[in-house]
């Protein structure tokens, strides 16, 4: 069926593979360990290559034979669950991961001669990653509850690693992983996981990983695009907004050479780009990932949702309305974000280009909260945020937003990209100018004025301080500070955080435990609970007293929520 198949839609090279697959398939039932592992290395060429269809076709019919076809297999599936979000991608990774770990069971804690030996050990590595990928299923969630389900999953893979310490490609992989995983999580949910046996050190993580993308093994590549997702998102979404891209250029060069059309490839191009505000670059790039493969839509969706943003750094809101219609239309990852962004890149164009558009901003914000998913019967943190945010637009006298698309910004760190472009920070800043007017002459302040007021200051400041003019920038921080007590903003105590970092880097340390011990108060007087993205701030939290260095070291403990 397979030959049948690849014979009119694959290449000679493909048919080849399946061809002979076919042929051991006759002359024996079982696969050894040395020809699984060559066919899972072409399988990740074929991967690599954007031939995602040929990968899926040559490891699906060993998946139940071969503990690395099975872990292979289920990989792909969790990669394309992790781009959609899609509740049956979800559960399509999730039952073959189940597979894979009673595939990988059947290999493990078995007596016998040194070649069953080496292949039980194998099998207890595929068996630990496979549980990891299981965990990762498991920290889509987002919330603090989630992480430490997650971390209760993945003991027992935990554990594996720290035994086979002779497998040094998986091995690096997986204690890189777990060590720069946990290395982000806030410090009260560390040190319940270190009770549980886990350890979190990033620098650990970091070295392990950096071995392990430098060796020649299958896993060299998932260590380097671990590393990458590090410093590219991560540190980017939930840190300080600045990760190592010297570093990720380094680690990509070897693949732009053996993959130069390959989409992932492509895509951390145009990422690295720009993140160093290269936005001209990284739009033509994002651009030919798009037109290398047509297999996996998903890849497209994630290249419209950086061209979005992409044109927004550059005030281009025509253009990022375009992908962000794109993505309503076509993506299913989150139709509430998708539609909310929308809104808010049309709320920033004249009235009478949102009509000859078509659209009603109005009536997209209203869409917003009926279009949130659940997962695993939990609302998605970023839903919420907007839903809330949407919600000024429910009534017959909306109330609108004052710069939904620059506050958007700020949520995902765009921020920190826009100032290593000084013009474009100037163009913001005059953006934010003319509403601070518009809001000081409002002749009839509704309820959310005070909120609006602060974060228009707050953005003024980044811009501000983005372009060095410090006493103007700190002059915006503290009308923040002043107004602290009157705020209703989910934005808040992120804006609190941003104050926090910003007067830790100007000033002594001692008046950075100051600045702190201030902050801290405040939030604990004003009892916020429960709030939205509330996981997203205790890492940016923990991620700031990181970057902090040695200030992180003489603060006293907290005894509040944060």
């Amino acid at each position: 069926k397979l030959l049948s198949q690849h014979s009119v839609e694959g290449s000679y090279e493909s048919r080849c593979i399946v061809s002979e697959i076919v042929h051991l398939s006759f002359r024996s039932p079982k696969m050894d360990l040395e020809t699984a592992l060559k066919g899972c290395s072409t399988a990740l060429g074929f991967f690599l290559n954007n031939r995602f269809a040929d990968a899926l076709a040559l490891l699906k019919p060993w998946r139940n034979q071969s503990m690395y076809h099975a872990m292979g297999y289920s990989s792909i599936l969790l990669m394309q669950a992790g781009m959609t979000f899609d509740p049956h991608d979800i559960d399509a990774a999730m039952a073959s991961l189940r597979e894979s770990l009673q595939t990988c069971q059947r290999f493990r804690k078995k007596t016998g001669i040194v070649q069953t030996l080496t292949k039980e050990m194998h099998a207890e590595l595929c068996y630990a990653e496979v549980l990891l990928q299981k965990a990762f299923l498991t920290f889509l969630d987002e919330s603090i509850i989630g992480f430490i389900k997650g971390g209760m999953k993945i003991r027992n893979s935990y554990q594996i690693y720290n035994t086979h310490i002779h497998f040094r490609g998986g091995v690096n992989m997986g204690i890189g992983s777990f060590n720069l995983m946990l290395s982000l999580l806030p410090s009260r949910v560390l040190r319940l996981m270190e009770f549980l046996g886990f350890s979190g050190d990033r620098e650990v993580g970091l070295s392990e990983l950096r071995e392990g993308a430098a060796s020649n093994s299958l896993r060299s590549i998932l260590s380097t695009l671990t590393l990458l997702m590090f410093h590219l998102y991560i540190t980017v979404i939930l840190g300080t907004g600045e990760g190592n891209l010297t570093e990720a250029e380094a680690l990509l060069e070897p693949y732009k050479e053996k993959f130069p059309n390959g989409a992932l490839i492509l895509f951390y191009t145009a990422r690295i780009a720009l993140l160093k505000g290269n936005i001209t670059f990284a739009q033509e790039k994002f651009l030919a990932c798009i037109a290398a493969q047509e297999e996996w839509r998903q890849i497209h969706h994630l290249c419209s949702w950086e061209l979005m943003w992409a044109y927004s750094f550059e005030l281009n809101w025509r253009e990022a309305y375009r992908y962000a219609d794109i993505l309503c239309k076509e993506s299913k990852w989150s139709q509430a974000v998708y539609v909310f962004q929308k809104a808010a890149i049309l709320s920033m164009l004249p009235e009478e280009e949102v009509t000859e558009l078509g659209e009603d901003v109005v009536e997209l914000f209203r869409q917003v909260d009926g279009l949130r998913l659940r997962i695993a019967g939990k609302s998605i943190p970023t839903e919420k945020f907007a839903a809330k945010k949407a919600q000024r637009y429910s009534s017959s006298n909306p109330v609108k937003l004052a710069v939904p698309a620059l506050e958007m910004l700020y949520v995902w760190n765009g921020f920190t990209v826009v100032g290593k472009r000084p013009d474009l920070t100037e163009s913001i800043l005059t953006i934010l100018e003319k509403a601070e007017e518009q809001l000081r002459d409002d002749p009839d302040p509704s309820e959310y004025h005070v909120d609006d007021q602060c974060v228009v200051q707050l953005l003024k400041g980044l811009c501000l301080r983005q372009l060095g003019r410090l006493v103007q920038a700190e002059s915006c921080f503290n009308h923040v500070i002043s107004r602290c007590g009157h705020l209703n903003t989910l934005i808040v105590l992120n804006i609190f955080l941003d104050i926090i970092v910003y007067m830790a880097f100007r000033t002594s340390c001692s008046n950075a435990i100051l600045h702190n011990e201030l902050i801290r108060h405040l939030i604990c007087r004003m009892n916020y609970k429960d709030y939205n993205m509330e996981s997203r701030l205790h890492f940016r939290i923990h991620a700031a007293l990181n970057t902090m260095g040695s200030f992180s070291a003489k603060l006293p403990p907290s005894r509040t929520p944060a």
